[in-house]
């Protein structure tokens, strides 16, 4: 479906912050995930007395008497707020038992407690309070009443001893309140496009574009199995729904037999900055890896709709944007993922997260990006599980900052795995696609919001003064072609390149988006 290169399988399970979290936690989530070192290892697993909470398994191999297990948390510990921090500790045995909480990387010594302890036999949880106004320097165990903050948190069980065992820890908590790693920064919630599938027949030619060209060689990217048509049989309306349809047929087009066909969609709109929600039902069957995702308008991509008049830059310099992807791992895992031209940020991408929800295929689930100048933000009905927002925000880590297009589409086979020898054909069930903004564009003559244009008309330059700072201006001529972008807004901006007539200046700032009329003289 789009230009992954690299096997994708392994990130399915997996998150890029997967030693990055913060306290209080729970182990509810992929991004409680400790390190091992000197030959443990850690595991998210199921409470023995609970199936339906999850915990942290620490494994020791008894390899080494210095086995261990750290994290390095997003929120600093910080003991001149509290010096206490407690855990909940299950042993499957009933020995004797000693833990060392230790931390570490703060301006500070590292500095840690030690806690000796009989289990409950029968094995049972059992509450541990480390008291940091009686730590160790760790360096040469000297008392001390500790303080200060600090971004690692270890955890040796059983230090000193070479006998293997499998203990299990819940709820490590400091007195911090939790946080909402993926709360939105902007709310976006004024519908700006949508298709809500109301009219029976043929896909509205007016929202959608079907993508059939055969992109490179032989046939699409990623080694997939399909051709995409423009046949009703692929893609239909009914009874509310857009159907995209994978079916296991020989079809013959462009020079190529192929024994799958489905359907590749591009929205006819494009934007820059706000919430897509998908409210879709999944195809089953092994193989079969349908997507909601979006592209840079300006991507290099022959066949595309916008490629003709917008497609100058190549793939991932134009951004990608994958709302969800589902059949790279276990059924009901859904995933979602940037990319970028960035390290490590293209094929086997490390910007992705995946999540388990129920049954895909036979309910109905609200897939969402909330896309601002500053973050993007992934939702499942309403609740966030990843956000991407990286520090240094450039053309390798952040190339979205321009107009992007809606793709739907299921293909078969790929990094999806081999398709089932029995599938005939199954659909992505779309109830709507909507598309959220929040501010209604404006070409009135304005110093709105303290911004102003000038000279207007102009000739060789203008000038843009605002006490918000901008994030960047585009320039479309009224055919809605792209003249000029600029990232760095500078106190004049050349347009002597341009011709005669009429533009419209379109200028961000802080998600907001506000376009001006510019009559070029």
């Amino acid at each position: 479906m789009k230009f992954k290169f690299v096997l994708i399988l392994s990130f399915i399970f997996t998150s890029h912050y997967s030693i990055s979290q913060e306290l209080p936690m729970d182990f509810s989530s992929t991004l409680d995930n400790f390190i091992g070192f000197g030959g443990s290892s850690f595991a998210i697993n199921t409470d023995p007395q609970n199936i339906d909470n999850e915990i942290g398994q620490f494994f020791n191999n008894g390899e080494s008497s210095n086995q261990g297990f750290y994290l390095d948390v997003v929120n600093p510990i910080d003991l001149d707020f509290r010096q206490t921090i407690t855990l909940s500790f299950y042993s499957f045995d009933p020995n004797a038992h000693n833990v060392v909480l230790k931390l570490e990387n703060g301006a500070n010594p590292d500095v840690e407690v030690r806690q000796s302890f009989n289990v409950p036999n029968p094995s049972d949880w059992i509450t541990l309070t480390f008291d940091f106004s009686n730590a160790e320097y760790s360096s040469d165990n000297t008392p001390v009443s500790a303080s200060g903050i600090y971004n690692r948190l270890t955890i040796f069980i059983d230090e000193g001893s070479l006998t293997p065992g499998t203990y299990l820890i819940d709820d490590i908590e400091d007195g911090t309140i939790p946080t909402d790693p993926n709360e939105i920064d902007v709310i976006y919630d004024e519908l700006v496009w949508s298709d809500e599938f109301d009219n029976n027949g043929v896909v509205d030619s007016n929202n959608w574009y079907h993508q059939t060209q055969i992109p490179i060689g032989n046939g699409w990217f990623n080694n997939e199995l399909q051709h995409y048509t423009n046949r009703i049989e692929n893609s239909f309306v009914e009874n509310g729904f857009l159907n995209i349809v994978a079916k296991n047929e020989d079809f013959f087009d462009q020079g190529v037999n192929k024994e799958y066909t489905s359907a590749r969609l591009n929205s006819k709109f494009a934007f820059t900055y706000g919430r897509i929600d998908v409210r879709a039902k999944l195809p089953f069957g092994n193989g079969t890896w349908p997507a909601i995702w979006t592209l840079g308008k300006n991507v290099n991509e022959n066949g595309g709709f916008w490629d003709t008049d917008f497609g100058s830059v190549n793939w991932p310099a134009c951004g990608e944007i994958d709302v969800m992807e589902h059949g790279l791992g276990a059924v009901n895992h859904v995933s979602s993922a940037l990319h970028t031209p960035c390290d490590g940020c293209s094929g086997n991408t490390i910007n992705t997260e995946s999540i388990i929800i129920s049954d895909v295929a036979n309910e109905f689930h609200i897939y969402s990006v909330n896309w601002s100048p500053n973050q993007i933000t992934f939702l499942i009905d309403g609740v966030g599980f990843y956000t991407y927002n990286p520090v240094i925000k450039d053309d390798n880590t952040w190339p979205f900052y321009t107009d992007q297009f809606i793709l739907l589409n299921v293909a078969m086979g790929g990094f999806a795995g081999e398709v089932d020898a029995t599938f005939t054909e199954s659909s992505m069930l779309i109830d709507y696609v909507r598309v959220y903004q929040n501010n209604v564009l404006s070409t009135d003559e304005f110093a709105l919001n303290n911004v102003n244009v000038y000279p207007n008309p102009a000739s060789d330059f203008i000038s843009i003064t605002s006490v918000q700072p901008l994030d960047f201006v585009e320039m479309y001529n009224l055919l809605g072609q792209q003249v000029l972008v600029e990232k760095n807004v500078v106190d004049k901006i050349n347009i002597n390149h341009l011709d005669p007539g009429v533009y419209l200046l379109s200028i961000y700032s802080e998600g907001n988006k506000l376009v001006k009329k510019i009559i070029v003289n």
